[in-house]
Formats: structure tokens, sequence, C-alpha cells
């Protein structure tokens, strides 16, 4: 009886233990879920000013030649699509690497699908996405490091920009997508995905009805060419950027969600636990207490 009562007390210890864990992990997951959001409010204005930039610049004739120029929309032998994954590195994300890379798998087998000369290339964000990515067959160039707090999100998107515009000058890659978790709620996310490029007629279209917030018409002063190019950077720039900070406030979401239900099963083994270990005291106390009325009523008969 000791030695089980023993064993219950130490389960009893550990979980509680766990649980100090699990709630400390509960609270980091929600502080960041905050820091990741409020960075992807801030982008709000800057977004709008690029915007702004990109809707002036598109008035201009010359505008459909530049963009083609930058975007490799000439007729060329083969369809290439690449695209950009976002995933997670770390553990206790329940589902988040397999929704997001499942979700990127179907969306591309469909797009190649479309036509035979199709070739995907795909970059990812997460040694895990990257590998199950490259067991679905898709074509894989490279993988990142996920950044593990906001101030590295900025060097990623670089590294992305730079490689990605690298290879696609290259390879003359006609359409470009990004794939990510975007989170809903507190605890929830959906699987998205976003073109980045060609910037086509009906993404010009929506730029041109952006309302102009002031009656001074903008101008463009300097090279049209170099300003133009400027713009659409800073647009795949915070696009990027945004796509990788809702991914993270998504995983930390999904790792909310995840100690949420631990500790949940946590205070439910507790509970049983205590049960058991209250019945078994209880047990012993009788049994013991039956021991000394025993030998009470046995002293008492043999007088």
């Amino acid at each position: 009886m000791s030695n089980t009562a023993a064993n219950l007390r130490h389960k009893i210890d550990s979980a509680s233990d766990l649980k100090g864990v699990v709630r400390t992990m509960k609270a980091l997951a929600a502080s960041s879920i905050s820091q990741y959001e409020k960075s992807v409010s801030s982008l709000g204005d800057y977004y709008l000013t690029v915007e702004l930039g990109l809707s002036a610049t598109i008035q201009a004739d010359d505008f459909k030649e530049h963009t083609d120029n930058l975007v490799s929309t000439a007729k060329k032998e083969k369809n290439i699509v690449s695209a950009i994954v976002f995933g997670s590195d770390q553990g206790l994300v329940g589902q988040f690497n397999e929704d997001i890379a499942d979700f990127a798998i179907k969306k591309l087998k469909e797009l190649e699908v479309e036509s035979e000369t199709t070739q995907l290339q795909v970059w990812a964000v997460g040694e895990r996405v990257f590998s199950r990515l490259a067991e679905a067959g898709l074509s894989m160039v490279k993988s990142f490091t996920v950044p593990s707090c906001i101030d590295e999100i900025t060097t990623l998107v670089g590294q992305i920009q730079i490689e990605s515009e690298t290879h696609l000058s290259n390879t003359k890659a006609s359409r470009v997508y990004v794939f990510y978790n975007r989170m809903q709620s507190s605890a929830k996310y959906q699987p998205i995905s976003q073109r980045l490029l060609p910037l086509d007629q009906q993404w010009q279209k929506k730029l041109k009805k952006i309302p102009w917030p002031t009656k001074l018409l903008p101008e463009i002063l300097g090279d049209n060419d170099k300003t133009i190019r400027a713009l659409i950077r800073e647009y795949i720039f915070i696009s990027l950027y945004r796509a990788c900070a809702e991914s993270l406030a998504s995983e930390n979401a999904s790792r909310l969600s995840a100690m949420q239900r631990a500790e949940k099963n946590i205070e439910e083994l507790l509970e049983k636990l205590d049960k058991e270990f209250h019945v078994l005291r209880q047990n012993t106390i009788d049994a013991e207490l039956n021991d000394v009325l025993a030998g009470y009523e046995l002293l008492t008969t043999n007088r």
C-alpha cells in the first residue's frame, strides 16, 4: 500500500510540475501573438503609402513597359511557377506545418496540371515544412531559418528577396506565390495563398481605384523606372514581411491552443490521481482501524 501511495504522489508531483511548464509556455505564446499582431498592424500605414505611390505611377504611359521588364512576362518556353511557403521549426504547434504544407501542395499541383510545360520551384521557411514538401515530390530550391523574434523578420525577408530575385532573373518565372497560415482568432488559423507576381492588369485596376487623400494630385519626380522598381520591391517586401509575421502569430496561436489542450488534460489527470490517492489513503486508514478493532476484540475475548 505504501509503495502504491508513494507512486501516486510522485505522479501527482510530476503532473503539477508539468502543468507549471505548460502555463509558462501559454503565457509566452500569448505574449508573442500580441507582438506579431502589433507588427502586422503597424504595416498598415506604410502599406497604404506604397499603394498610393504605385497608384500614382500607373498613371504613367510607360508603367506597363517597366513592369513587364521587371516581372518577366515575355513569352518563354516554360511556364515557371515559384512559391514561398512559411512554416515552423519548433515543436508543440499541433498540425501547423502539416496544414500549410498540404494546402500548398494541393494548390501547386492544381497550377501544375494547368499546363504540361508548368515547372514548380519552391522555397520553404522552416526545415519541417521543407521536408514535407520535398516528400510530396515538389522541386525545392532552398530552406530558410524561421525567425525567432520580430527583429529577425527583416533579415529573413531581405534574404528571400535577394536570393529569389537572383534565381527568378535566370529562370524568368511568370508567377510567384506565397503560402502561409493567417490567424483567424486567438487560437485558430487558416492557410491562405497570395500571388505576388506578375503585376497584371487586374492588379493595376485595383490600385487605380484607391482615392488620393488630398486635392493636390501627385507628380513623379526623377527617373520613372527607378521609382517604379523601388515601389514594387517595397510592395513585395511588405507582402513577405506581413506573411512571415502572420505565420509566426499563427504558429504561436497553434502553440497556445496545444498548451490549452495539454493543460486541460493535465487537470483531468490530476483530478483522477487525486481521487485515486484519497481513495487509497482512506482504504489504508480503514484497514489500520480494522486491525486495531480486531486486536482490541481479541484482547477482550481472551480476558
